[in-house]
């Protein structure tokens, strides 16, 4: 490579949008492409892709684990429920859990997923862990689908202020030929193909350099069987769960208050959760002070108040 060329080039590329987005971005156009109804996020981190794919109306379970508790605890919150799903519940369930622990470990609790995603995670990995790793995601979880990114390490010259590793914490960054034989291998051990792209695209001109970001796009290629999957699957928890939430749908919300109905459900729009027929029963005692303090819910969620949240604290 031209160093002249090299050094014009480290100084003026910027990424638009940022590439963490655009990694995002290109799980959150996977999970349109194929509607997995479980996706796992392994290393979570900051919980933003979880936040991101919780809005996909397809996802009905979400898993986060990280080795990081202290991280996730930080933006957890982001995933609770919002006052307007209890009000006015969707069409779907949701349920979001995190989980503490390492990828290096097998756990039940993250069998039976359809997407799972390793962004940004394996370059973190020592030596020990990222040998564990294929059989715990591959072997153990097998899911239908796997997507593991990774600096591409041929695109770090030039990158200004890159000068061997992108990250303190990265324990190895490999280069485009690395990738693919890891990856090729986990694939041929498993059963599962894979289809390599990227994020983050060179100069014009500096084409063989490849991606900023390197991806591996893993497909099962044979269904599980139930025998094996019951024999080889271990049943002990080795991961603590730190946050666990579930908005139910409304019909399923409402097929629960439908068993205790009573003649103050007879309503044109039945009530969707306890809460919300809380709030139903306060209006038939006052309707007119009920409707303010709702309005003042709505309110607070449209302007991005705390009052909201208070309120349905209060009716716990």
């Amino acid at each position: 490579m031209d160093k002249t060329f090299q050094e014009e080039f480290t100084q003026i590329i910027k990424f638009e949008p940022p590439l963490y987005k655009q990694r995002h971005q290109f799980v959150k156009d996977l999970v349109e492409k194929y509607k997995p109804k479980k996706v796992a996020d392994l290393g979570c981190a900051d919980c933003s892709l979880l936040w991101m794919l919780k809005f996909c109306s397809c996802i009905e379970v979400l898993a986060g684990l990280d080795i990081c508790a202290n991280v996730m605890k930080e933006k957890m919150h982001t995933l609770s429920p919002l006052p307007v799903d209890y009000l006015q519940p969707s069409e779907r369930s949701l349920t979001v859990t995190l989980h503490h622990g390492s990828v290096a470990h097998k756990d039940p609790c993250m069998l039976g997923f359809d997407l799972v995603t390793c962004i940004e995670l394996i370059e973190h990995l020592d030596e020990s862990e990222l040998k564990k790793f294929p059989e715990v995601v591959f072997g153990f979880m097998a899911p239908s689908i796997v997507v593991i990114s990774t600096p591409n390490s041929e695109f770090n010259p030039l990158l200004s202020r890159v000068m061997s590793y992108r990250h303190p914490d990265h324990k190895f960054e490999w280069s485009q030929a690395q990738f693919r034989n890891w990856a090729l291998e986990a694939a041929r051990c498993y059963g599962y193909s894979v289809e390599f792209t990227g994020v983050g695209h060179p100069p014009t001109g500096m084409e063989k350099v490849g991606f900023c970001t390197q991806i591996g796009v893993f497909l099962r290629k044979y269904p599980q069987t139930g025998e094996l999957v019951q024999s080889e699957k271990p049943t002990e928890t080795v991961y603590k769960t730190l946050l666990f939430k579930t908005v139910k749908s409304k019909e399923n919300t409402w097929k629960k208050i439908n068993k205790n109905k009573t003649p103050q459900h007879n309503l044109k729009n039945p009530p969707t959760s306890k809460k919300e027929c809380r709030i139903l029963n306060c209006m038939n005692q006052n309707s007119l002070h009920a409707k303010n303090i709702c309005n003042s819910v709505l309110d607070g969620i449209h302007g991005g108040l705390n009052s909201s949240f208070s309120f349905f604290n209060s009716l716990d």
